[in-house]
């Protein structure tokens, strides 16, 4: 194994703390992993589960999806945000079905290439559905090794180069332990090492963490700004998308005027919409989920 002093205690905590999740299970599928990857980007797993639970019902397999129009993914798709995902992934079902005979690639490379998939997702995918050993960095394990390791609360904004040497000069050197240690670092950051109320009395690597051992000074970097939801274009591009994905048929007009008064706002969230490709303007005046 690589020189990694919080490799046994974290993957001993994972044993016994791990939440029970469908993807995580012996027998999830490649497929499955990849909706749940892209469906966890940004959102909570409490909102993902009933959502990835009808996806693969309808969609087991990436050859189901590609045969549907992407908007039907969009619709699928609800209330999870960042339907510009639905989209992607639609796109990556396509590619598969057409270049890899419907079997997600397990190579690393081949996965990077895949239309929105990025390093974290490639890296996840070849991990957790083929036991590969690559470091993953999320948000949560971002986390946990900034405090761990370099002593301060939050990682810088933007992933740095230092940060992926930090991630990969820990992996363990078996791929199947390589895998494990990834998602196990996950998980302690989702429910320990939180980014608000960290419990480090439960951490099983707290007498070694570097943060909590210089008394967890308070995060000193640039401003660290909650995102806003209400009254903002994706507020009104959420409510002009729920018109849609509840209609079976193209919208008239009036029918997505009603959703937001600001006319300069709803026109722009429209716009963005469309330049997006989650909504098809139709030539006779009506608007659709693109077909």
């Amino acid at each position: 194994m690589s020189d990694n002093p919080y490799s046994t205690p974290i993957l001993a905590w994972y044993e016994t703390n791990a939440r029970d999740l469908p993807w995580r299970r012996p027998d999830a599928s490649p497929w499955s992993i990849l909706v749940s990857e892209i469906m966890l980007q940004q959102t909570p797993v409490v909102r993902v589960l009933p959502a990835w639970e009808a996806w693969m019902e309808r969609w087991p397999t990436p050859a189901h999806l590609a045969k549907e129009p992407s908007g039907e993914a969009v619709r699928m798709w609800n209330r999870l945000g960042y339907p510009r995902r639905a989209l992607r992934l639609h796109a990556c079902a396509v590619a598969i079905t057409e270049e890899y005979d419907g079997e997600v690639p397990d190579d690393h490379t081949t996965l990077l290439s895949l239309p929105g998939i990025g390093a974290y997702t490639a890296a996840a995918v070849a991990s957790f559905a083929y036991g590969q050993r690559h470091a993953i960095l999320d948000t949560n394990v971002r986390r946990v090794l900034a405090r761990a390791e370099t002593g301060i609360e939050y990682p810088p904004k933007t992933q740095t180069k230092v940060e992926t040497a930090l991630a990969e000069s820990l992996l363990p050197a078996l791929p199947s332990v390589a895998a494990r240690w990834g998602v196990a670092v996950m998980e302690l950051g989702a429910l320990v090492c939180t980014a608000r109320a960290p419990r480090c009395a439960d951490c099983p690597i707290a007498g070694q963490c570097a943060w909590r051992l210089a008394g967890r000074p308070a995060y000193d970097g640039p401003p660290r700004r909650g995102q806003t939801y209400a009254g903002t274009d994706r507020q009104v591009r959420g409510k002009l998308l729920a018109v849609l994905r509840d209609s079976m048929e193209p919208v008239a007009k009036p029918a997505l005027d009603a959703v937001w008064d600001d006319h300069v706002q709803r026109e722009r969230a429209l716009d963005a919409l469309i330049d997006d490709g989650l909504v098809d303007p139709l030539d006779d005046g009506r608007f659709a989920l693109p077909g």
